[in-house]
């Protein structure tokens, strides 16, 4: 759910990891639950739901961290900057500030029930939905957590199979021909295969993985974690790596391979 722009009173502050509630002028110094630093706490407002306005954009960037102002949000903030200088139009979103439930596995019971719009409207995914269907492309940035992406990035992927079983259902495809890339980071191994987790999903939907188009990096099981959020801000591999697969998203993107292929893809999708 996303916030409303109105508040009254004290000011109530919520973490968006663990949910810690605080009043005060200002967001804490850092959560005393989960210990999270204060660029994780949100106002706590009046939850509505998300909703697609519909004005057409280019690039969707969807931060999959828990974290929504961490490790992570570093490549996310690269990829802003780049579509900025290249003034491509995006909206960027941190999945730990919406809410999405788990999937409810209707194809499981019966095929014809996953279909699209989702059976489940009452969270924020079916705007998610909206806007996959409408950018040209999707950057999707996720940290490594036990050599695979985030819980919440993995939930949010499952919601995205009413899109994927439309192929099964025999109905025209809204993804295919799109053009998508990965970002990923975090504390040591699994970065490549938290790519290729997030890609097998993807492709699935048809989506095109641009040249070059994952970048990863990890800061070392030898460092302790404490050090990690001045690495990645500093690292100026970071920084190339990110920049190059953006750059790379936007230069397939301005190829319209959507546009050219429409019509001539036959999905191959289980």
């Amino acid at each position: 759910m996303s916030e409303s722009t109105t508040h009254d009173g004290p000011i109530r502050w919520k973490c968006t990891v663990c949910g810690f509630m605080f009043t005060g002028e200002k967001p804490p110094k850092g959560c005393p639950n989960c210990h999270s630093p204060s660029g994780e706490f949100i106002h706590e407002r009046e939850l509505v739901p998300l909703t697609y306005d519909g004005i057409p954009f280019d690039v969707l960037i969807i931060n999959g961290s828990t974290h929504r102002n961490g490790n992570t949000s570093v490549m996310a903030e690269i990829a802003e900057e780049v579509l900025r200088e290249k003034g491509v139009s995006f909206r960027r979103y941190n999945l730990s500030e919406y809410q999405i439930d788990n999937c409810w596995c209707c194809y499981a019971v019966r095929a014809q029930s996953c279909n699209y719009p989702c059976n489940n409207p009452k969270d924020d995914m079916p705007a998610f939905h909206q806007m996959l269907a409408a950018a040209k492309a999707v950057i999707i940035a996720s940290p490594i957590n036990w050599n695979t992406m985030s819980a919440r990035l993995k939930i949010f992927l499952d919601r995205t199979t009413c899109l994927q079983n439309l192929y099964h259902l025999k109905k025209p495809g809204l993804t295919e021909g799109k053009v998508a890339g990965i970002l990923v980071c975090g504390h040591e191994d699994g970065g490549i295969k938290t790519a290729m987790d997030i890609f097998l999903n993807l492709q699935q939907m048809g989506y095109i993985l641009a040249p070059f188009g994952i970048a990863y990096r990890t800061h070392g099981a030898e460092f302790n974690s404490n050090a990690d959020r001045e690495f990645f801000r500093n690292d100026e591999l970071v920084k190339t790596y990110a920049r190059g697969v953006v750059n790379n998203v936007v230069e397939l993107m301005r190829l319209d391979p959507e546009g050219q292929l429409k019509g001539k893809i036959i999905p191959v999708s289980e």
